[in-house]
């Protein structure tokens, strides 16, 4: 099993974890918000969990497809499916904010009494501790992994821990005279939910267009130094890098003497490749061809592309 297909396969078991911890803290808030407390921060945190728990079994899919080689269809494997699942899951996180907003705006022309606000505080805060230390956790192995998905379940995990304690900021307040806080922090949530989901489904998007954004660029001024540091090459230029999911694919020529043989610039090919696989592990696959280099010719551009 390859290295990417380690970290997927833990990835896709933490994910798989949270989606049922999420929902039964979600089930257990919704139910008590509803019913017992009437409160809309309480019922939307809990609906905020269920759906953050919908978010974590879309990542799970995605990862499932990650593990699965390339074939005649799909020549470049399957990790693209990993930015189709943050892009479905962003979209899932709109579409909750957009129904807490309604309920919000709804509770806030009317505000009702809260009943049992300390109960349900406790209950959103235990939520809250839950989630934090699961997102947490999650952010660290989504670092690891250079995975988009896992990075974004790790954010909407912290965001639900973040929206759990609004919601004890709300229902304290709520017990103290302010019941209007509880509508104020519906928004609060929503607005939150709706933040983070733009910015993902932006950086998924663009990663399925193959859009070379700042990381990828560094990554192209570092390859060009490595391949101008090695013997027998005049110059390099990186002529395409491409994102696919969690790892990086690209293309490098180098300028090298007319007369050198087949079997040296094979030496050379393998050593770039050899220190790049070792300096940068997300580069699943670095093509390197040639150029023949003559005396008094122009190098490379800088950025120049085919």
């Amino acid at each position: 099993m390859s290295e990417e297909e380690t970290l997927a396969d833990k990835s896709g078991k933490s994910a798989g974890i949270t989606t049922a911890i999420l929902v039964i803290l979600g089930v257990i808030q919704v139910i008590l918000g509803s019913t017992v407390s009437k409160s809309i921060a309480l019922t939307a945190n809990g609906i905020d969990c269920i759906g953050d728990g919908f978010v974590s079994a879309v990542v799970w899919i995605g990862l499932r497809f990650l593990r699965r080689p390339a074939d005649d269809r799909f020549h470049y494997g399957y990790y693209k499916v990993e930015n189709l699942a943050s892009i479905a899951a962003a979209g899932v996180m709109i579409a909750l904010a957009a129904y807490i907003i309604i309920r919000s705006y709804a509770r806030l022309k009317s505000p009702p009494e809260i009943e049992t606000p300390i109960l349900g505080a406790a209950v959103a805060l235990v939520a809250a501790l839950t989630a934090w230390g699961l997102g947490i956790r999650k952010y660290l192995r989504g670092r690891e992994s250079n995975m988009s998905s896992v990075r974004l379940e790790a954010f909407n995990t912290m965001k639900d821990g973040t929206a759990s304690f609004l919601a004890v900021i709300a229902l304290v307040l709520a017990s103290v005279g302010y019941p209007a806080a509880d509508a104020i922090v519906g928004f609060i949530i929503a607005g939150v939910i709706i933040t983070i989901g733009f910015a993902a489904m932006r950086e998924a998007s663009l990663t399925l267009v193959d859009a070379c954004d700042e990381f990828c660029m560094d990554r192209g001024l570092a390859l060009r130094m490595l391949a101008e540091g090695i013997e027998g090459v005049h110059a390099a230029r990186v002529v395409r890098l491409r994102k696919t999911g969690p790892v990086i694919q690209g293309e490098i020529e180098v300028a090298v003497s007319p007369e050198m043989s087949v079997v040296d610039f094979d030496r050379i090919r393998s050593e770039i490749q050899g220190i790049v696989r070792s300096r940068f592990p997300e580069f699943a696959k670095l093509l390197v061809s040639s150029h023949p280099h003559r005396e008094g010719e122009p190098e490379f551009d800088d950025g120049e592309a085919e």
